[in-house]
């Protein structure tokens, strides 16, 4: 497996993806969720956060992937510091954790605390985390995508999106959006391709709306669901390309034209993800063959409370 990253390998495998606001994010993310989430705010600073984040930036994770919810951006914003890479080279990411009606905190005063937590005047993308706070209504989907549109016209995110966003959604907020969203960050994987009985291909709808997806937990059929049939496919084409069975899975996402998010604990792992990552690509055949493979076996690591157990949305 390689162990360094071939500069000629990197730029023809892993380039990034150009989004309809003519901005450009890249392919690969390093994480702050999961393996990294601290959640409340009154948890104590935890410098192992940092550690694992420098780590990623100097293993060449430029994309770094945060929220709100997470409860580590002042980890995340002490990593930046202390990473030493110069800000116009990073990709930052944050988002908003949409509270209950009744709470009186705006869009604006929860991206201000953002900011001042991440140590930073901008943020390259910010997201709205999810759709489903109690009694949403499109009304409210509309006016808190406004807010974020203004977010944006004030220069302070470069670029703006949404997360967790089902068609219904998407559909609500772009019949007032003055500024389409460029991005909708979802669960996806070969065993949650949001493709549904009914007809419904939520990837397809992004396309169809010049909607970029990046996916988070697409690593969930060998974490979390491991022991289905895509595992025959990746150990077969993980052997093919002497690459790693995760690797597959990131690279059928990369190569689905999909923004792929991962992260680790393990500081031998991030220094192999990219070298590894760019080494290789995956034919348009081997792609549909992992996404066959997944098709029929449905697991959704996330909101489950959320959905019912069969729904593939």
């Amino acid at each position: 497996m390689a162990s360094a990253i071939d500069p000629a390998l990197f730029a023809k495998n892993l380039p990034n993806l150009k989004l309809n606001d003519g901005t450009e994010i890249p392919f690969i993310a390093y994480g702050l969720g999961t393996a990294n989430y601290k959640g409340p705010s009154s948890k104590p600073f935890d410098q192992k956060i940092v550690d694992s984040t420098v780590t990623a930036i100097k293993a060449g994770f430029t994309h770094l992937d945060g929220a709100e919810v997470y409860g580590n951006e002042e980890e995340l914003g002490a990593a930046i510091k202390a990473a030493g890479v110069p800000r116009e080279k990073l990709y930052i990411v944050t988002k908003y954790n949409p509270k209950p009606l009744t709470d009186k905190e705006t869009v604006e005063d929860a991206f201000a605390l953002s900011l001042k937590k991440l140590g930073v005047d901008r943020v390259d993308l910010y997201l709205i985390h999810h759709p489903f706070w109690e009694g949403v209504t499109d009304e409210q989907l509309q006016s808190r995508w406004a807010e974020v549109e203004a977010i944006q016209k004030s220069g302070r995110a470069t670029t703006i999106g949404v997360s967790n966003y089902l068609k219904p959604h998407l559909e609500a907020t772009l019949k007032t959006a003055t500024i389409k969203p460029a991005i909708n960050q979802i669960e996806f994987h070969p065993y949650l391709q949001h493709n549904t009985a009914n007809g419904i291909d939520l990837v397809q709808f992004h396309h169809d709306n010049g909607i970029a997806v990046s996916a988070y937990a697409p690593l969930t059929p060998l974490v979390r669901a491991p022991g289905g049939p895509v595992d025959a496919v990746y150990n077969k084409l993980a052997a093919k390309y002497s690459v790693a069975a995760g690797d597959v899975g990131l690279r059928w996402v990369i190569d689905a034209g999909i923004v792929a998010l991962t992260t680790s604990g393990s500081k031998e792992r991030l220094q192999k993800y990219l070298p590894s990552l760019s080494s290789f690509k995956l034919t348009p055949d081997e792609v549909a063959e992992i996404s066959a493979a997944g098709h029929d076996t449905h697991y959704r690591a996330f909101w489950q409370t959320t959905f019912a157990a069969d729904d593939r949305s």
